[in-house]
């Protein structure tokens, strides 16, 4: 199973875009399911997890009050809602399925099956 992320694309500084997470090969409703991002040179940024059922999550202090996740089982898709985007959020972003189904987890080590990514673009 290969988790692969898409809606990444060019969007203006204090604009939104809407990210999704979708399974090839497989379902994704039973899986604790992280959203994390990179830029050259540094390590995958965790920013926000999802438990299973929906009901509960756990983001980053850095992206609090402007991205969210959520998930619809019934589409077997996680998405991360970001607002309010700011050029520092440049980045490919990645969603992984959590080892342990904990979503406490924030280190990357503790995912795993993730994809190629999605290139988001914060600028004017």
């Amino acid at each position: 199973v290969q988790l692969q992320a898409s809606g990444g694309g060019l969007v203006q500084p204090g604009g939104s875009l809407r990210l999704s997470c979708a399974a090839s090969g497989g379902t994704i409703r039973n899986y604790v399911i992280g959203w994390f991002r990179q830029v050259p040179g540094k390590d995958r940024e965790f920013l926000a997890a999802i438990n299973v059922s929906g009901v509960r999550t756990n983001r980053a202090d850095s992206v609090k009050g402007r991205f969210t996740i959520a998930r619809d089982n019934a589409k077997n898709t996680v998405y991360l809602q970001m607002s309010s985007l700011k050029p520092e959020d440049t980045a490919v972003y990645y969603c992984a399925k959590n080892i342990r189904g904990n979503f406490y987890q924030t280190s990357a080590s503790d995912y795993t099956y993730w994809g190629q990514g999605t290139q988001v673009t914060v600028s004017s």
